[in-house]
Formats: structure tokens, sequence, C-alpha cells
């Protein structure tokens, strides 16, 4: 079997974790805890960096560190992983749905303005598949309507706006250390941000507000979370960091043999990098259509018989029972590109074989 995504531990991982064995510093507290955070914030140049359990956790804490709640509306992706809307729900706010586009299958900035009501307190554009949103275009909506920006750029880590990374260029930015992302550490995310306020609020709300007393007890003026990764992870993502240029340099060079031996298939469509952007493909996207011999579905079937794991792309959100009533605007775009979207194995240690294997099964469908 030709896997998904797969994650690839060849550094210090080892080594950091026997470490915390040894010490016996397991748990939420320990050096690598801290020096995870440190480490990820000069990586991608954010004056503060906070551990959590996931990327779901990220992203509630930013809401609520935003002080997001009740009656709130928060305009966000619906071709995305649900994560983002459900933690939307978590505080008591409601999704409102923009469409995608076509060519980079995230937030269409342009289909945003016209959702803003009275209600509005946030947008959360969702950097799905390792491309970035038209940034410049959401900072510039959210200055005219005074709104927070959350970047969920939990698929994207190592993908560039222009000159800045991805999960730094609004409020607050959302990672993800799933087990099938470009870095992982088991399971594990991470709240950036440039806003010193933040940061430190989010740091307090995600250690159960403890604050220790002279006598070292604890005291806790407000309700908190206990959202705080383990020395366990952070010592593996210690060591998984030390090595991300080398796997964004693989997961594009991949990328360029997929574009290049796909982009002559008639029926499909290769992805695209925008002159703003620096993508890393978390997963290899294509469309699949009309014009080719068969739907995605069934393309699905045919590459696992040959031993290829693929999937389709996120199912909309703003067609899942919890959220059919939800606001949306015109989503013709995102319904399409469920429809006809798929993912390829995209991990850090496929081969060139493996990928001429994929490709030649995709090419010679009948």
């Amino acid at each position: 079997m030709i896997p998904l995504c797969i994650p690839e531990i060849k550094g210090n991982e080892w080594k950091y974790i026997k470490e915390c064995l040894d010490t016996n510093w397991v748990s939420s507290v320990g050096s690598f805890v801290n020096k995870f955070e440190e480490d990820f914030s000069k990586y991608i140049n954010a004056k503060k960096s906070v551990v959590t359990m996931n990327g779901t956790t990220a992203l509630e804490l930013a809401l609520r560190t935003l002080g997001i709640g009740e009656e709130d509306e928060v305009i966000v992706s619906s071709l995305t992983f649900i994560s983002p809307i459900n933690t939307i729900k978590y505080v008591g706010a409601e999704p409102v749905f923009a469409d995608a586009c076509r060519d980079t299958y995230v937030m269409d900035a342009d289909k945003i303005e016209q959702l803003i009501t009275s209600k509005t307190k946030a947008i959360i554009p969702v950097h799905i598949y390792g491309h970035p949103v038209d940034m410049n275009k959401i900072m510039k909506i959210a200055k005219k309507y005074n709104l927070f920006v959350i970047e969920d750029a939990t698929e994207s880590l190592g993908s560039l706006y222009k000159d800045k990374y991805v999960g730094t260029i609004g409020d607050i930015g959302c990672f993800s250390f799933n087990g099938n992302k470009l870095i992982t550490t088991g399971a594990g995310g991470m709240l950036v941000t440039n806003n010193e306020k933040y940061g430190e609020r989010a740091k307090f709300l995600s250690t159960q507000t403890k604050v220790v007393n002279e006598n070292k007890s604890f005291y806790h003026p407000e309700i908190g979370y206990n959202f705080r990764m383990p020395n366990l992870l952070a010592a593996m993502g210690c060591a998984q960091l030390e090595n991300i240029e080398k796997y964004i340099k693989v997961k594009r060079e991949h990328a360029n043999i997929y574009n290049n031996i796909l982009k002559g298939v008639k029926g499909i469509t290769i992805p695209t990098e925008k002159d703003y952007a620096k993508n890393v493909y978390w997963l290899y996207s294509i469309l699949i259509e009309d014009d080719f011999p068969i739907t995605r579905d069934e393309l699905i079937k045919v590459l696992e018989e040959e031993g290829i794991q693929s999937r389709p792309f996120f199912m909309p959100i703003h067609n899942m029972p919890p959220y059919v009533n939800c606001i949306h605007g015109d989503m013709t775009i995102t319904n399409e590109l469920y429809d006809k979207g798929i993912n390829l194995p995209s991990s850090v240690g496929l081969t060139i074989k493996d990928i001429k294997k994929v490709c030649d099964k995709i090419a010679n469908v009948k």
C-alpha cells in the first residue's frame, strides 16, 4: 500500500523522548514544553507560541482568548476539516460559511463582505492542503469592519503568504501536529500570535488560569482549560522541527514531479500556486473534471485496488446535519470542489517510483 500521508521520524525523537523518561518529566511541566514554544516562535517569526493538546484546542483557545461567544458570528470556510466550525459552536457563537476559490480551494476573500452583519466578530480563513488564503484581502476587510482574524494554518505549516508564514498575519494563528501533518507530535497543536496581550491571555487560559500563591497553593480567578501539551510530546515536536525545512523541500519536489506528469492528462486539473504564495503541498490535491473517463469516486476505487490510498476533498460542512441551518452564501464552488477533488499520496517518505506509479494509474484509466 502507498499510504496517503504518514509521518517521517528520522531525527532526535528517540533521544529527546528518552530524556523525558529518564528524568521523569513526562507531563505538562518540563523543559521541552518551553523549548518547543520558543523554537516554534523563532522558526515562524512569532512573538508568542502556546502549545496545546491538538489543533482543535488551539482554535478554541484562540476564540476564547479574543472573547468570542454567545450571539457572535464567525465567518469561516465550509471546505475544511470540521474542527474550526465545531470550536465556534463550543464557545456559543455561530458559523457563517463562505464559498471557496476553484483554483486554490481556500476561502474566497471576495465573497466575505456580503456575509458580514452587526453580529460578525471574526473571520477564520483556513489554509487547506497547504495553499494560503489571500490574506491581504482578509486583513483589509477585517480592518474595515473591526473584526478579529484567526488563521487556521493546521494544514499549512511552513507555507508563505508573500514574505510571511501563514498563521502570523492575523491576530492569532493555529497549527496541528497530528500524525499526518508536516511535523508531528502524535497529537498536539500550537497557538501563535504577535500580540503580547493575546499570548499571555492564551497561556493563562490554557493552564487552568492557575496562579501560584506565596505558600504554593493554587488560586484560580476565573474558569480555565487544561489544554497543555505533555513534555513527552513537546520533546518529539522539538526533534521534528529540526528537520522541517528538509521536509518542505521534499514536499515541493514531489509536487513538482506530480505536476509535470499529470499536467498533460486530459480531465485532470493540477493545483495552482499563486504569485503571492509558497505552497507546502501538505496533501497533493487535484480535480477530476467532467471529461476524465471516470468519476472521482470511481478513481478512488481504482487506486485502492492498485494499493494506492487516496481521499476525496473534505465534505462541505454546510451540508452536514449539525450545520445545515447556518447562514451561508452561494456555495457552488465549494460543492463542486468536493465532487471533483482528490488527495493523492503525499508522505515525505514517498519515493519517485511511488509517485510515477500513482500518476501512471491515473493517466491510463479507461
